[in-house]
C-alpha cells in the first residue's frame, strides 16, 4: 500500500512539475515540434485539456496551468495522503 501511495505521490510532483515547465515555454518562440515540448504537452494534456474546456481564458492568459497546479497540490494530494499514509 504504501508503495502506490508513494508513487502517486511522485506522479503528482512529476506532473506539477510538467505543468510549471510548459507554462515556462510558452513565454518563449520554441516551436512546436521540438521533442522536448512534445513530451511536455503529451504529458500535461490529460490534465489540461479537460480543465480548459470548462475554465474559458481571460483575454491572452490562459489560467488553465495554474488552477490545475492549485487543483493537485490543495485537494489531490492531501487526499491522497489520508488514503495512503506514507509515512
Amino acid at each position: 500500500m504504501a508503495f502506490i501511495g508513494t508513487f502517486l505521490s511522485l506522479l503528482i510532483e512529476v506532473l506539477t512539475w510538467a505543468i510549471v515547465i510548459r507554462a515556462l515555454l510558452s513565454w518563449f518562440p520554441i516551436s512546436k515540434d521540438h521533442p522536448l515540448v512534445l513530451v511536455i504537452m503529451q504529458i500535461t494534456e490529460p490534465v489540461l485539456g479537460p480543465i480548459r474546456r470548462v475554465v474559458p481564458t481571460l483575454g491572452f492568459i490562459d489560467i488553465t496551468p495554474l488552477l490545475a497546479i492549485f487543483l493537485l497540490q490543495s485537494f489531490l494530494k492531501p487526499l491522497l495522503s489520508t488514503m495512503f499514509p506514507i509515512f
